[in-house]
């Protein structure tokens, strides 16, 4: 260990993230033979979920932190190391990478980055956001739980197509659903207003203010109170893609690490997983990202003879 808290020892993989992502690649590459370090600063997504009921192999649902929990657990019984820890940079050193966190640094001759992305709030104190989202009256993804407010008061929050698009998909699950912007346009085009209208979806326009009820949530607009039993914001996010583009990976337009079809980013011995790459927002998305990355920085920093033990 240096002055400076770096550790000397070159690892195979650090990995960024301690997601579905991330924790995956960890656990391959531990039963793969090779080092890993996982920083995790505990901000995964996934640690949101109340409960979810479409991954596969948990009929009556699982939380998200119990998945995590699960899959750490899992990880570190291989072998792998998981700090708790937020990632603060990302450079090259010759050969290797040097992730450092607030405290210390490990250099590793590949970097996983399983970031993922950051979702925009609503206009609200974040401490009933959170409680609103424990018991679901605020959900941020109709593919995991559209099921879940089948026949239910929905209303998305947002504006343009990303909302509009949202309000089609959840009209599939209930007829009562509202598309609420939060300023005085909706920035929908006429054939998006058209065809929202023909399906029976209420526009409402903001500015409007958020209150959480036990059972519901209102919405109090200056033309007066809405109630629904969830709604959904469709405010976009930030991708946490940063370090890559810092070091020269190629992003895409909207932020996301772009990769090719064996999860390696433009920079050798870079790779990304998950949700900071363009695909579905899905944790089993995420997992198979994760499993196919992980195998390649296994196959790109091994031959064979290498790994006869």
């Amino acid at each position: 260990m240096t002055d400076d808290g770096m550790d000397l020892t070159i690892k195979d993989c650090v990995i960024v993230g301690g997601g579905p992502a991330g924790l995956t690649a960890a656990i391959y590459l531990a039963r793969f033979h090779l080092s890993v370090t996982v920083l995790d600063d505990g901000t995964s997504r996934a640690a949101s979920i109340p409960i979810s009921h479409n991954h596969a192999g948990f009929p009556g649902g699982i939380s998200g932190a119990e998945l995590l929990g699960r899959m750490r657990a899992q990880a570190t019984m291989y072998g792998a190391e998981i700090l708790d820890k937020r990632a603060t940079a990302l450079r090259r050193a010759e050969k290797n990478f040097v992730t450092s966190f607030s405290d210390g640094a490990v250099r590793a001759r590949t970097v996983l980055m399983a970031t993922g992305v950051v979702n925009r709030m609503p206009s609200m104190p974040k401490d009933e956001h959170d409680e609103a989202l424990k018991r679901g009256l605020i959900r941020y993804c109709p593919v995991c739980d559209g099921f879940e407010v089948t026949d239910q008061r929905v209303a998305i929050i947002g504006h343009g197509s990303k909302a509009y698009m949202e309000a089609l998909f959840l009209r599939s699950y209930s007829r009562n659903i509202t598309l609420l912007s939060p300023s005085a346009d909706h920035h929908l085009k006429r054939g998006e207003g058209a065809r929202l209208r023909e399906l029976g979806i209420l526009v409402k326009c903001g500015p409007f203010e958020i209150d959480v009820e036990q059972d519901a949530i209102i919405i109090r607009t200056g033309g007066g109170t809405l109630q629904f039993d969830s709604i959904y914001p469709a405010l976009g996010s930030d991708v946490r893609s940063e370090f890559a583009s810092g070091v020269g990976a190629a992003v895409s337009e909207e932020g996301c690490i772009c990769v090719d079809s064996h999860q390696r980013t433009s920079v050798p011995g870079l790779y990304a997983a998950g949700d900071v790459v363009i695909g579905l927002d899905q944790i089993s998305h995420a997992m198979g990202q994760a499993g196919v990355a992980a195998t390649t920085i296994r196959n790109d920093l091994c031959d064979l003879s290498a790994l006869v033990r």
